[in-house]
């Protein structure tokens, strides 16, 4: 997975990042387990670490966060993350949707970075018009910049999911598959509500959202030092960037609280290995799908 490598970001760790994605020996991954149990010392440093940013810290972050991922995007370019081609694998209603073969099939990326999801998914389906957003105008921009952007095919614009109508883009019950990659970790706990309600009103009714994000106890959550917890399974980065971890539980009331159906709600849990190096490394992630209900007749 590309998000192995936007961990905490001091020296070390980063080399680490490097080394994982890189080099790996292989990789094991089971679906539908509960999550990870954790060692006795993982247990000790969770129990220790009760220590929260001061409130008006927190603050500056909640109002510097679009500046903070502008500032990731500017630093990073268009190389931090690796283009995702699990994405058809992982979820087949990318393609299998559609009643007949070219019919369009209409998708909306809420949170497309740099298009590592987006491009991909229009190499391989010429049948696809995708909307894509995204909090930082700079990611915007390289998206725009990208030679296999064609604005025939796409729609790509900055927006707030919290706070902006994503009606002002796309019209109403349009969207066929809503995808939700890594992005809700990103935005504080107190406001997914308000993504989940945006993203509502563009959907069609029985279609669906396509969930993954960092699952409860993921390697990147145990690496976090001192003084970086925001709140109960929140914390931040070194570059300002803000990252939540979910559990099952968390997510359903979530979705449900907004008036979607629970398809399906499971922990992936993967394990690089780097035998050289004598690295294991457990990453946790959330996969799962919720529904719009069906129009009653």
């Amino acid at each position: 997975m590309d998000e192995s490598r936007h961990l905490q970001s001091d020296s070390s760790e980063a080399q680490l990042d490097m080394i994982i994605p890189s080099c790996e020996d292989g990789v094991f991954q089971k679906r539908g387990q509960k999550t990870r149990i954790l060692t006795p010392e993982e247990e000790e440093k969770l129990a220790s670490d009760q220590i929260l940013v001061s409130d008006f810290k927190q603050q500056k972050l909640e109002k510097e966060a679009q500046k903070n991922w502008d500032l990731f995007y500017k630093r990073n370019s268009t190389n931090f993350f690796k283009d995702r081609h699990w994405t058809t694998r992982e979820f087949e209603e990318l393609k299998a949707c559609r009643k007949f073969a070219d019919q369009k099939l209409t998708i909306l990326e809420a949170g497309c970075g740099v298009g590592n999801c987006l491009f991909p998914l229009l190499e391989d389906d010429d049948n696809i018009f995708a909307y894509a957003c995204d909090f930082s105008p700079r990611a915007v921009e390289y998206v725009k910049q990208n030679p296999l952007y064609d604005a025939q095919r796409c729609k790509v614009f900055q927006c707030d999911l919290t706070r902006d109508d994503l009606l002002e883009n796309v019209p109403p019950e349009s969207v066929d598959v809503v995808m939700l990659i890594f992005v809700l970790s990103a935005i504080h706990p107190e406001k997914m509500h308000l993504v989940l309600r945006n993203i509502y009103k563009i959907l069609k009714p029985g279609k669906c959202v396509l969930f993954r994000d960092y699952g409860l106890y993921d390697h990147a959550m145990l690496r976090f030092k001192p003084a970086n917890k925001l709140g109960e399974n929140f914390y931040v980065r070194q570059d300002g960037t803000r990252s939540f971890f979910f559990t099952e539980d968390f997510l359903a009331e979530l979705f449900l609280s907004v008036g979607y159906e629970q398809v399906v709600n499971e922990y992936v849990l993967r394990e690089t290995v780097n035998k050289k190096e004598g690295l294991c490394v457990p990453r946790v992630f959330l996969q799962s799908k919720f529904q719009k209900p069906q129009r009653e007749m």
